[in-house]
């Protein structure tokens, strides 16, 4: 068994003010009671909430407070996201931060929630790193697990935990929980779901271990979700294959179709005829009434 234990802190956003004295609190009430977490991760925009109007640059003093937090308890820390300025663009970015307290590496959200994420800039790099004796994580944030080539490209590369910031505060997060035990099943690895709440989300955070099972699923209250994944299980899994049967990530491996539909010069009509990428906007209106002839009530009755 190779053990390590991961944290979520699923807790209320408030988009009109800073966030972080209360993350660095909940961090260190967490760290009080649960003192054998290895990592803690928050949901997606937690420092600010969903306004891009807050975007700063990186490095930044907010991004070093979450630093010296990470080196007072000696835990790897994703503090969620923060709207990034770079390059005249916005990006929706995840600090990755060592027990050490050095910034490991950035993750920019690689699919925003477009078109409702308006102004925000895709990524175009994966994050993935390794912990000594551990194993090897890799980020992904909210909307990006939509996209199945996201999940799959860190799983082919190894990747046994996918850290997964969310910030879904609407009626699609039943989906989204399946869509988090679909990519744990299908890529035989554990998926860590962290969603917020008020302005960050309607909790619900969900931990899948890599046979897409459920170790976890958070209610809509403020929590701490500290569990313990034992790595031997991804491996047992890829192996083996899930519940002994599906060995998905070798049949990839060994299938030897070539997916021309990822070529950039490959014409595709049918996704050109779906339109622009717009908010759907209502298809008919209530027509005006016209009132053609008023009567006083009695003589309608006569």
């Amino acid at each position: 068994m190779t053990p390590f234990s991961i944290a979520g802190i699923q807790m209320r956003v408030n988009a009109g003010t800073s966030n972080v004295a209360m993350m660095k609190h909940k961090l260190d009430v967490l760290m009080s009671i649960y003192p054998w977490v290895d990592m803690v991760l928050f949901s997606e925009l937690a420092p600010f909430g969903p306004l891009t109007r807050n975007a700063i640059d990186f490095p930044n003093t907010i991004e070093d407070e979450f630093r010296e937090m990470a080196k007072k308890h000696g835990v790897w820390l994703i503090p969620g996201s923060m709207f990034q300025k770079k390059h005249g663009k916005i990006y929706n970015t995840a600090s990755v931060i060592n027990p050490e307290g050095e910034v490991i590496g950035r993750y920019d959200k690689m699919f925003p929630f477009l078109p409702y994420e308006e102004g925000v800039a895709n990524g175009e790099e994966f994050m993935i790193f390794d912990i000594p004796e551990v194993g090897r994580f890799g980020m992904s944030i909210c909307y990006d697990m939509w996209f199945p080539e996201t999940s799959r490209t860190l799983a082919v590369n190894g990747v046994e935990v996918i850290l997964h910031p969310s910030l879904t505060g609407t009626i699609d997060r039943d989906i989204e929980l399946a869509n988090a035990q679909a990519t744990a099943a299908i890529n035989q690895c554990f998926v860590i779901d962290i969603n917020g709440l008020a302005d960050g989300g309607t909790g619900r955070s969900i931990v899948c271990g890599p046979d897409g099972r459920i170790i976890y699923q958070a209610s809509t209250g403020p929590e701490f979700i500290p569990i313990e994944i034992d790595m031997d299980r991804v491996r047992s899994s890829r192996e083996r294959g899930v519940l002994r049967l599906g060995q998905t990530l070798k049949s990839f491996r060994d299938h030897k179709t070539i997916f021309d539909i990822y070529d950039k010069d490959k014409k595709l009509p049918f996704l050109d005829s779906l339109g622009p990428l717009l908010k759907p906007k209502q298809k008919t209106r209530t027509p005006s009434l016209t009132v053609l002839e008023q009567h006083p009530a009695d003589e309608l009755d006569k």
